[in-house]
Parts: structure tokens; C-alpha cells; sequence
């Protein structure tokens, strides 16, 4: 048996591990620090939560697995979320073992939350440790525990943490290591939770915290004084603005130089195969399917990673809860709560975890609502789209003296995409009955400096994911494009290139019929059938349609400049317009229909967004020709 089979062995007979935790106290990362790479993402069966599980080796070689589970207040869900915590711990989920140990993770600056949360997981009689995290944060606070009365008040065992730190997860792998072989415990059944009412379990967690803690109180923290300028009613907004703005400034200002080298990358690429290869289907294959469209997809990886980079930024130094805390009045007024802020932010970077976010929201009409109008949000898969149009149709200049003129455009065309969200959220409001608004009730955590290994760590997997994309979805589509585009070949006589009597260029041209008023022409409406699929899978057909548009050592001819000569401003404004609204990807769809449990939410946004996307785009364009763009 070789080293990898004796592995696999040892976990699948490791005992497993359940993390549990308040949102925000370091479960993630603990998980992390506890897991490496030895990790791998899912989803619950039936729903698509995401499920966390990776295993890890103790100092005194006790192989274990752990689950990271869900972010949760009380064991009394209140949302999805919250229900798959519930129903794992509890061990009432099909098909699932349940946890043999729970690790209940805890904000160490505030017990008075997190404790009930670990006082009713105590009530199913399952064993568990408590894990006291952030504690250095604590002691700079002058918060002092005294863990070992907190373990004897608690009768479980107590251990300090600091996930964030190197080593900071040490002495609960020794405790682990303390407590050896782990029998299977069945849960109590969940009505126990019921034999304690919530105030008399506050009550406990006050008398537990008088005896065991300072109980400080009262001093006015670092998090304090920056909330009373971050949170302020004029300056608040004013911040978070400027920060988004700046944001899409950096979106072109700082990829220019890593696009401009995967560009001529991939130029070179092209030409090298182009000069060693005898012309025919092969080369025109390589050059004019795969790397005309793969490589018109990547270039375009440094701006997605820059978005990511502040959005990851944002997330890990708390801001966003404060951002969803300044939005909510705003938002309040077309029929949403401020906790709606953080899927739709987690949508400009796909749609799919942005709808999926919409599960924390309590209340069903809002978090319907929410998942509506999440796609409109600008996705990184549309970013390639409005890069390769904004450079090949706004000149790159300076605005002002300050501002990059093409950064302008992409900011107006992110703001477009969130007032409209807001215009479509008020209309659904009004059309699916007003309801009483529920008051917004988020926990703001403490400001901390972002961790760099969490945040190498997410940008890697955003760019590993894309890559897949490119390896897997976007390279089939490319290449089955091509073969759309290049078959049957041209007629003999022909005056048009081969790709226009394929039969791609057959569908382009029955779709132009539809979509001439806003100006598409045919080779448009070619890219817009494999973009149903990807977005970002347009850009790759668009460069495959026109390097098969050309002849001879026109093949080579980069993209942008080569639109920017064959169409018209009018047109290039159109499609950017489309793209502000277009209609879904399959896969987002999916996920809708998994999230809403109907067909016809899923139907009703494809057709609503189309609808958009069309009128819009008519208007755009023909207002845009009565202008003579």
C-alpha cells in the first residue's frame, strides 16, 4: 500500500470535527491555520451552502477531519445558514455523520454575544471544547479571562487561540491530543435547547462572565473613535463613495502594464505557431480557436485579481458590515435592509455567491428580492466585456488632471447596474406587496489589519477558479465556436470570408434580424450565443468570429483596434448598455432555481433581464445615431 492510500485510510477513519461560531470570531481562519491546503469546498446535499471539510495531523500524529460550519447566532435558526449548522451539529442531516467533537469558537472581546451560542450546544450533551480566539486583542483591550475558571464554570475544556498568528492554533491541537480517543455521542434532541428561555441564558452568561472576567466596560476603543468618522450620517457616505471610485480607478490605471504583457505573451505565441505550422485546419485551430479566444480571456485576469484584491481587503478589516450600516436607510427606501449590501457587493464578483449570500437575510420577501436583482450588479465575468470596449473605443486620457477617463466609464457603468438593482427593487416592492420593514440588526466587528496569508489565499483561489473556467468551460466553447465558424468552408466563388457561410455565421445571421435595432451586427450576435454559457466567453468569441473575418496577416490584428475600425461608436455603446443587463448565465439560473425552489423565479429573471437589456440598448443606440455617433 502506498504513502497516499495510507493517508486516505487515516482520515476517512479520523474522527470528525465540527468548528461552530458567531460570524466574525475567527472561525474561518482557524480553520485555515488548522487545515493548509489540505482542504476541500462543496456544498450540503440538496442545498447550495457551502461546506468547508479538510483534515489535519496532530503534533502527537492523531489524524482528524474538520468541518467549518456555517456562521450562527443561536441554535433557534432563523435562516438558512443557520439551519444547516443547526441540523449538523444536532446530527439530523440525511446521509451525514454527525460531528464526534465540536470546537465552539468564540470572539474573546465579546463573550456577552458569543458565549449563548456555546451554552446551547452544551444543552444536546455533546463533548466539546471551547476555543477563546483574538485573546491578544483582548489583553490590548484590557480585557483579562481567567481561562480556567471560565472551563470550570463552563465544565468543558478552555483554550486560547490566535488564528490569525503563526502557531496561534497550538494549544488546541494539544488539547485535542489531550483527550484521546473519541467515542460517537448522539445529540440530545434539539428541544433541549427550549428547556432554558433566552433570558435566563443571557443571565447565566452575565454570572459566568462577572466571576471568570474584568468585565470591562464603557472605554471608548480604536474601533470607536474610527466608527464615530467612518458611520458618520454626511461623511460616512461620502468615504464609502470615494472608496469605489477609487476602486474602478484602479481597475484600469494599475492592470495596464500585466495585460500589455500577457497581450504581446500571447501575440507571440500566436505568431510562432503561425510561422512554424503549414496553413490549414490544424493552425487555424491553435491560432485562430485557442489562442485568439483563451488568450483574449486571460489578458484580463490582472483587473479581475485588483477587484478582488480590494474587495478581500474590505472584507477582512471589517468595513463591510459598516458599508451594509450606511446603505440601509438608502436601501430601506425601495424595499430592502442594509443586510442585503454584502450579497450584492459579493455579486460584482460573480452573481452565483451573491444570490447564495441572500440566505442570511431573514425575512422571505427581501431575501427574493435581493436574489432578483443580484445579477445586476456588475460580475468579473462582464469586466472583460467592458475592458475590451471601453479600450477600444475611449481614448485614454486624463480627466481633470486626476481622473483616467476610462475609469470614468467603467465607474458609470458599475453605477448604472446599482440604480438600476434600486429602480427594480422598488418596482418588485410595490408589485409583491409592501410589507413592514424589519429594523437592521448586524454586529459590527472590531477594525483589524488584514492578514496577508487569508488574503494570498483568496486571491489565489479567485484566479485559480478563473483559470479553471478558461481550462475547462471557456477552451470547449472556443473550440467548439471555431468548429461552428469554420464548417461547412466557403463556396466556390465566395466573396465573403469562410466564416460567413458557416454555421455560425447561418445562426449569426438569422439572429441579426433581432437584433439590428440596437445595432449588432452578425458577427455580435455569434458571440452572444456561447456568452449565455460564460460571460466572459464573448471576448474569446469575438476574437475567434474576427480572426476568421479576416485573411491573410490580417489573423494577427489585435482585437480592439480592430473593432474600433469596423464599427460604430453607436454600436460599441449599445452592446456596453446589453451588457449592463444581460440576461443571466445558465449557471447563475441554476443556482436561482436552488435557492428560490422554482423554476419559473429563474425564468422570471431571464426574462425580465433580457427585456431590460434590449429596451435599453434601443435606446442607446438609436439616441447614439440621432447624435452621429
Amino acid at each position: 500500500m502506498g504513502v497516499t492510500e495510507k493517508v486516505a485510510q487515516a482520515v476517512s477513519r479520523a474522527p470528525m470535527i465540527a468548528l461552530l461560531g458567531n460570524p466574525n470570531c475567527g472561525k474561518t481562519a482557524l480553520f485555515n491555520r488548522l487545515t493548509g491546503a489540505r482542504q476541500k469546498v462543496a456544498n450540503y446535499a440538496g442545498v447550495t451552502i457551502d461546506r468547508k471539510e479538510g483534515h489535519f495531523t496532530s503534533p502527537a500524529g492523531h489524524a482528524f477531519k474538520v468541518l467549518d460550519l456555517p456562521g450562527a447566532y443561536s441554535l433557534k435558526a432563523h435562516t438558512p445558514d443557520e439551519e444547516i449548522t443547526r441540523d449538523v451539529v444536532a446530527g439530523l442531516r440525511a446521509g451525514e455523520t454527525a460531528p464526534d467533537l465540536v470546537v465552539c469558537v468564540v470572539d474573546a472581546t465579546n463573550l456577552r454575544l458569543n458565549l449563548r451560542l456555546a451554552l446551547e450546544v452544551q444543552r444536546l450533551g455533546l463533548p466539546m471544547i471551547l476555543c477563546l480566539n483574538m485573546v491578544d486583542v483582548a489583553r490590548k483591550r484590557g480585557i483579562e479571562i481567567d481561562a480556567d475558571r471560565l472551563a470550570r464554570e463552563l465544565g468543558m475544556t478552555v483554550v486560547e487561540t490566535v488564528a490569525v498568528q503563526s502557531g496561534g492554533e497550538k494549544s488546541l491541537l494539544r488539547a485535542l491530543d489531550e483527550l484521546g480517543p473519541l467515542a460517537p455521542v448522539k445529540a440530545r434532541p434539539l428541544a433541549a435547547i427550549d428547556t432554558v428561555s433566552v433570558e435566563d441564558t443571557q443571565r447565566e452568561v452575565r454570572r459566568i462572565l462577572s466571576v471568570a472576567t474584568n468585565n470591562i466596560q464603557g472605554s471608548e476603543t480604536g474601533t470607536d473613535k474610527i466608527d464615530n468618522v467612518v458611520l458618520h450620517p454626511v461623511v460616512g457616505p461620502v468615504i464609502l463613495a470615494v472608496l469605489m471610485f477609487l476602486i474602478f480607478q484602479a481597475v484600469f490605471s494599475w492592470a495596464e502594464a500585466p495585460m500589455e504583457l500577457i497581450e504581446g505573451t500571447f501575440g507571440a505565441i500566436g505568431e510562432a505557431v503561425q510561422g512554424v505550422m503549414a496553413e490549414g485546419v490544424l493552425r487555424s485551430l491553435l491560432v485562430d480557436g485557442v489562442i485568439a479566444g483563451v488568450g483574449g480571456v486571460i489578458v484580463f485576469l490582472p483587473q479581475i485579481l485588483i477587484l478582488f484584491f480590494f474587495i478581500l481587503v474590505l472584507e477582512d478589516c471589517g468595513y463591510l458590515p459598516r458599508a451594509a450600516f450606511l446603505l440601509d436607510r438608502l436601501m430601506g427606501g425601495v424595499g430592502l435592509s442594509g443586510r442585503a449590501f454584502i450579497p450584492l457587493l459579493s455579486s460584482f464578483a460573480c452573481a452565483i455567491p451573491g444570490v447564495m449570500a441572500a440566505r442570511t437575510i431573514q425575512n422571505p420577501r427581501d431575501r427574493l428580492v435581493t436574489i432578483m436583482i443580484a445579477p445586476l450588479m456588475t460580475c468579473s465575468a462582464r469586466l472583460p466585456v467592458y475592458a475590451l470596449l471601453i479600450a477600444a473605443f475611449i481614448p485614454d486620457r486624463e480627466v481633470g488632471g486626476i481622473f483616467n477617463l476610462q475609469g470614468l466609464v467603467l465607474f458609470v457603468l458599475y453605477f448604472a447596474g446599482i440604480i438600476s438593482a434600486m429602480i427594480v427593487a422598488w418596482v418588485m416592492k410595490r408589485t409583491m406587496g409592501a410589507k413592514r420593514r424589519h429594523a437592521l440588526m448586524l454586529e459590527l466587528p472590531n477594525y483589524h489589519v488584514p492578514n496577508l496569508r487569508n488574503l494570498a489565499i483568496g486571491l489565489w483561489e479567485r484566479a485559480k477558479i478563473f483559470l479553471l473556467r478558461v481550462g475547462t468551460l471557456i477552451l470547449t466553447l472556443t473550440i467548439l465556436l471555431w468548429a461552428l465558424s469554420s464548417f461547412p468552408g466557403a463556396p466556390e466563388g465566395a466573396i465573403h470570408p469562410p466564416i460567413y457561410y458557416s454555421v455560425a455565421g447561418i445562426i449569426g445571421r438569422a439572429l441579426e434580424f433581432v437584433f439590428a435595432p440596437i445595432g449588432f451586427n452578425w458577427q455580435i450576435c455569434i458571440a452572444l450565443v456561447p456568452g449565455m454559457a460564460a460571460r466572459e466567453v464573448a471576448v474569446g468569441a469575438l476574437g475567434t468570429v474576427y480572426a476568421l473575418s479576416q485573411t491573410g496577416d490580417e489573423v494577427a490584428t489585435a482585437l480592439a483596434p480592430l473593432l474600433a475600425s469596423t464599427w460604430s461608436m453607436a454600436t460599441a455603446l449599445s452592446l456596453l448598455t446589453w451588457y449592463v443587463y444581460a440576461p443571466q448565465c445558465l449557471a447563475t439560473l441554476s443556482v436561482v432555481k436552488r435557492e428560490t425552489g422554482h423554476t419559473r423565479y429563474a425564468l422570471m429573471m431571464a426574462g425580465y433581464m433580457f427585456g431590460l437589456a434590449y429596451a435599453a440598448s434601443f435606446i442607446v443606440y438609436q439616441t447614439a445615431r440621432l447624435l452621429g455617433a
